[in-house]
């Protein structure tokens, strides 16, 4: 056990500091899984229950719950060694939370999956909450996941909490530059603000929805940014034109940075970009509301 250098820890106005982790009423699970080589598949999620006193019925029945519910019934008698990482990752669940924690710690669980793995364990991790109800903490470097899995999201920058609220709350309207880069605002944009128009190059202005004024940020999600090989006749107040200098294939969409004036990056469907003949060099229109500007 390591004990921390200054301070204290609580869980629930309870002081753990000193606690051994069984004391502790907190479920883990590694990122590298940490299952003991030694023992099979049962006596590894079994583990937790040498250190509690609980009736053989009370223990069958918890076990036979969450190995029906991880699907990992016939992998009982396996040793982690013989395992994929999907079956050892349902493993190192169900040791965690076979002893129903208060809290579960997941250490970055998907990262050693292969993408398939991960996008279906992602359903498997919202099936189990929504069945066990266990709050969570979920640890990952890939906000994609955490918009597909957390009712809260909260974005740490050197060892601080900078922003906390709803998925889409952070994903929408990150409060800095650096959260809005995380979430993957492309369009980071430097200006002066005078009444709801913000000037960004030399005669070129953004119209916006805020009452900002002076030096501002401004950030758009690529997404938002309408690509069309024609002028807009639309209600959206930002219309621009400009030529595409790169194009990124990213499977089936493209990511097109467009020289307005200034650099833009929108997304466009592979589809769509086929349709409009898109290509380095394309003279092409942008547009975009005024509601997808976001100001700092």
């Amino acid at each position: 056990m390591y004990r921390p250098d200054s301070g204290e820890i609580y869980f629930r106005d309870r002081r753990i500091s000193d606690l051994f982790p069984e004391q502790r009423d907190i479920g883990f699970v590694y990122q590298d899984y940490a299952l003991f080589p030694h023992l099979t598949v049962k006596e590894n999620i079994l583990f937790g229950f040498r250190f509690r006193k609980e009736s053989k019925n009370k223990i069958d029945r918890q076990f036979q719950e969450i190995v029906s519910l991880l699907d990992i019934e016939h992998l009982l008698h396996r040793y982690p060694a013989t395992l994929s990482g999907g079956e050892q990752q349902r493993t190192a669940i169900a040791r965690a939370v076979i002893l129903s924690p208060s809290i579960l710690l997941l250490d970055e669980p998907l990262s050693a999956l292969d993408p398939n793995s991960r996008e279906a364990f992602q359903e498997e991790l919202r099936r189990l909450h929504e069945v066990l109800g266990t709050t969570t903490l979920h640890i990952t470097h890939d906000f994609s996941e955490a918009l597909a899995l957390a009712d809260h999201i909260g974005v740490m920058q050197d060892g601080e909490i900078v922003q906390v609220g709803k998925p889409l709350e952070v994903f929408r309207y990150p409060n800095s530059c650096s959260v809005a880069r995380f979430v993957g605002s492309k369009n980071i944009l430097p200006g002066v603000a005078r009444d709801g128009k913000v000037e960004v190059a030399p005669g070129m202005e953004i119209q916006t929805l805020g009452d900002k004024n002076g030096e501002v940020m401004l950030i758009i999600r690529p997404e938002d940014i309408v690509i069309s090989n024609q002028a807009f006749v639309s209600s959206a107040r930002n219309n621009f034109s400009g030529k595409i200098v790169n194009m990124v294939n990213l499977g089936s969409l493209y990511r097109l940075t467009i020289d307005a004036g200034i650099m833009l990056t929108s997304v466009v469907t592979y589809q769509a970009a086929e349709e409009m003949d898109l290509k380095p060099g394309t003279d092409v229109w942008l547009a975009f509301k005024t509601t997808a500007v976001h100001v700092l």
